[in-house]
């Protein structure tokens, strides 16, 4: 049997949520966070160098690692249902694009939003605290932000014209880019502007496979 071996809110959100949608068999195996650092927890180093989750280990014992390689794998080891856009199909270049966009663009930013909120949460001396805090604020105004309003309006433009990643049909893709755009809805400010991308994001939540994995994983809480 499939074994996930899962961190709770991780990207590996997305491969319970694909091998729901692929109706297969599997073990989920829970990991939990650091409470102090909410870092992965060293168990997983035994089985990966880095020590990160998704980690999912095959029928045949091959440890598959990154979230989109794991995807990629699975989906062309079981082609049906058809979760991926093949070479010639309608829709197969927007399907790479968002595939590899999902965490080559938008999430770094998600990410560094996330390190440069929790800086000055974290131990320092107390009169350090408030330059972190001001030096922290700064950066997420100026630099991360306004990049983040950019990929708001792309996402934004793509969903307004269509309701899937490869356009006409859910694929891979869009569990993907489902994870960070969790994030970026729940973190982004002027998404009244962005209407499409939230009903995109509750196309998503209102898949079976997607409130199943919720169930076995637990909430994503990002």
């Amino acid at each position: 049997m499939i074994r996930v071996h899962h961190l709770a809110q991780s990207r590996s959100h997305r491969i319970l949520w694909l091998l729901e949608e692929l109706g297969l068999d599997y073990a989920v195996e829970v990991y939990d966070r650091n409470p102090r650092t909410l870092l992965a927890p060293p168990a997983l180093k035994k089985l990966h160098p880095l020590g990160k989750s998704p980690l999912v280990t095959l029928e045949d014992g091959t440890l598959l690692a990154e979230s989109g390689a794991i995807l990629e794998s699975l989906v062309h080891l079981h082609p049906e249902p058809a979760l991926a856009v093949e070479p010639g199909e309608d829709g197969w270049r927007d399907y790479l694009y968002w595939l590899h966009y999902a965490e080559g663009s938008l999430m770094p930013l998600l990410v560094m939003t996330l390190v440069f909120r929790r800086i000055p949460k974290g131990p320092m001396p107390f009169f350090i605290r408030p330059v972190a805090k001001a030096i922290s604020k700064k950066v997420i105004q100026t630099y991360i932000q306004p990049q983040l309003d950019d990929h708001l309006m792309l996402l934004e433009r793509w969903f307004s014209q269509n309701n899937w990643c490869a356009g006409n049909r859910f694929s891979a893709a869009d569990i993907q880019l489902g994870y960070p755009i969790e994030a970026l809805t729940s973190r982004s400010s002027g998404l009244e502007k962005a209407p499409s991308l939230l009903a995109y994001m509750e196309r998503l939540r209102q898949r079976p496979a997607y409130q199943e994995a919720e169930r076995k994983g637990g909430p994503i809480s990002l």
